[in-house]
């Protein structure tokens, strides 16, 4: 083979190979974004990583609620058994209504609203007398449903006001799983088609913007933050702001959670409201409380309905609590609605609160 041949095939399988790597090229970015699924994640899930290179794809909103439902039936139906097993007894007595009055505080129900519900089933006891066990559960469901009201509003606000977004600020005390559930709401929100712009204004904890970044980069949704230490309300703004700028859906504001100091959180949050007030109104207040602290998380809640607005609660580790009267106590402590509640670590274990689904997983349903 001469020398010419030679140079002729080389210069041929070049172009061949420039030619295959041009249109692989050209594939990947016509594919756009690539999607995984989503991996179980704790409240330090992926802090120390840099944003993730490829976008998870968050469950859709009906296999998220009967994945949940069905956790929480395995893990909150204590309560509804005992009531259900009192109510059916041959003699209903004193004494048996004292341990029905006995399993409703146990349950973080509330001394007032436990006797009101026990003298609401003395008087259909009494009225209606019968033991059926399908009558007794009928009996105890609807008692049980008025007791968490479902006439509250417990929609999240999501729906921008013309070409401005959404603001909605998170509070609650560290340890509660606060950021991690601006990190889920987010991507409930992006798996409704919104598109979600979130402020790290928790500036004292030095891993929680990190941690919010993370959380945020795993569903393609940016996040502002800023040096440990800075500002909170500036911080606040600039998310706003850019939220604004851009058109986005939905800014989210997580904030620091300490509780030492009642006055100085007042003037933290008062601060971060005005500010953000300057360019928009705050939409939402969600505060976050941890289900297994019972009185502990209803005076938690007391202090922050002190601050700020509170218009909705999220209740976060459902699953490891059968105290499913926390619901309860905390709506009328407060006179605002559960409107999400968090059952596990995974990423897509948060979902709206049904006041119906609930009360048939305290029973048994």
């Amino acid at each position: 083979m001469n020398d010419s041949l030679l140079m002729l095939i080389l210069g041929g399988l070049a172009v061949l190979l420039v030619a295959g790597v041009s249109i692989a090229l050209v594939a990947g970015r016509r594919r756009g974004p690539r999607y995984q699924t989503p991996v179980d994640a704790d409240d330090t899930a992926g802090l120390g990583q840099s944003p993730v290179s490829t976008l998870e794809r968050p469950d859709a909103a009906l296999g998220r609620l009967q994945r949940l439902r069905s956790r929480l039936v395995r893990s909150n139906n204590t309560m509804g058994r005992a009531l259900l097993a009192l109510l059916a007894s041959d003699k209903i007595d004193d004494d048996v209504w004292d341990q029905i009055e006995e399993t409703l505080l146990l349950s973080d129900m509330g001394t007032a609203a436990s006797m009101e519900l026990v003298d609401r089933l003395k008087a259909r006891v009494k009225v209606e007398g019968s033991r059926d066990p399908d009558h007794v559960r009928r009996m105890l469901r609807e008692e049980l449903l008025q007791m968490v009201d479902p006439t509250m509003d417990r929609s999240i606000a999501t729906d921008k006001d013309g070409s401005k977004p959404v603001v909605s600020i998170v509070v609650g005390v560290n340890g509660v799983g606060k950021t991690t559930t601006v990190g889920k709401l987010a991507r409930v929100l992006v798996a409704q088609e919104k598109t979600v712009l979130l402020g790290a204004a928790d500036t004292f904890r030095a891993a929680a913007a990190e941690q919010l970044t993370t959380w945020g980069s795993r569903v393609g949704v940016e996040t502002v933050s800023s040096g440990e230490g800075a500002d909170p309300a500036s911080v606040a703004y600039t998310a706003v702001k850019r939220g604004i700028d851009e058109g986005v859906d939905v800014v989210m504001i997580d904030t620091a959670g300490r509780l030492q100091n009642k006055a100085g959180l007042m003037d933290e949050l008062g601060k971060i409201k005005r500010v953000v007030e300057k360019l928009r109104p705050v939409d939402e207040v969600l505060l976050v409380l941890d289900a297994t602290t019972g009185q502990n998380g209803l005076v938690q809640a007391k202090v922050f309905s002190e601050v700020v607005n509170v218009t909705g609660i999220v209740l976060t580790k459902m699953d490891g609590s059968a105290k499913g009267g926390i619901v309860v106590s905390i709506q009328r402590q407060l006179g605002v609605p559960v409107k999400l509640i968090g059952l596990g670590e995974g990423p897509d274990d948060l979902a709206p609160f049904e006041p119906g689904a609930f009360v048939d997983t305290i029973i048994g349903e």
